[in-house]
């Protein structure tokens, strides 16, 4: 069963099970899914309601994608990491082993930066509506921009373990990178976030 047709229920206790998969990485992009998905709904609202044309221009179809994309990314994480287990369980005398394990890291890696790549962007959006709406729905693209931070931060940490042991510096920089897009959102609305309840 893929992961779009499971239940939060089951995903939860799959992601809980003493089993390689769902792991980070799946989670990760389930998160930023899950940010996409607040963000399109408070964006789609304020498109409804006549927002700001930055707005609604962009929103909830770019949301929608990113939300469709990083659920494509969770799926494909559940069997991304498996390649390097085969790789390491080779004999240690296999001259081919060290490249075989690098090769997977590195192939391993492109499903993190992409989640954290997507997350950047969904936070950099969500800070664009939590700006503009009203605040009815401000709450909610606010939690958007928060779990999108944290989803190209757990992103990025992936990258960066996978690639302690390979090369890919130009993956690492673009996770890296993803990661303070996704951080700059989230403190472009940390005002609002820490604004005093009027009297």
């Amino acid at each position: 069963m893929s992961l779009g047709d499971q239940s939060l229920v089951r995903f939860l206790a799959d992601t809980a099970a003493a089993t390689p998969a769902p792991g980070g990485g799946s989670a990760a992009a389930a998160t930023c899914a899950l940010a996409a998905a607040l963000v399109e709904m408070a964006g789609g609202i304020e498109a409804g309601r006549g927002a700001a044309a930055s707005v609604a221009a962009v929103l909830p179809d770019r949301a929608r994608a990113l939300r469709e994309r990083t659920l494509e990314l969770a799926e494909r994480e559940l069997s991304s990491y498996a390649p390097v287990l085969e790789a390491r369980r080779l004999n240690p005398a296999d001259p081919e082993r060290g490249h075989r394990i690098e090769a997977a890291l590195l192939q391993a890696s492109a499903s993190p930066l992409e989640i954290a790549e997507a997350a950047g962007e969904v936070a950099e959006l969500g800070a664009a509506v939590a700006s503009a709406c009203d605040p009815s729905v401000r709450g909610d693209a606010l939690a958007g921009v928060v779990l999108a931070e944290a989803a190209a931060r757990a992103a990025l940490a992936l990258v960066e373990i996978n690639l302690t042991d390979a090369g890919g510096d130009d993956i690492l920089r673009r996770a890296q990178a993803a990661h303070r897009r996704a951080a700059d959102a989230r403190a472009s609305v940390g005002p609002v976030l820490t604004r005093p309840r009027s009297t």
